[in-house]
């Protein structure tokens, strides 16, 4: 005979399961060091200097 399934908790569970793993995607796609962010946050400084100083006048 088969086993009986309750179809809410076994829906809950599938979504539960899915939300963790596109969780576990965006921690691995978006976590970042401190040094890292310190890094970016570097060049882009250098970068706007560079393109101040590189401004004609109007």
């Amino acid at each position: 005979m088969a086993e009986i399934v309750n179809l809410n908790k076994a829906r809950k569970a599938r979504a539960a399961a899915r939300r963790e793993a596109e969780a576990a995607a965006n921690r691995v796609k978006h976590g970042r060091t401190k040094a890292e962010k310190l890094n970016d946050a570097r060049a882009e400084a250098r970068r706007k200097a560079l393109l101040d100083g590189a401004k004609k006048t109007d």
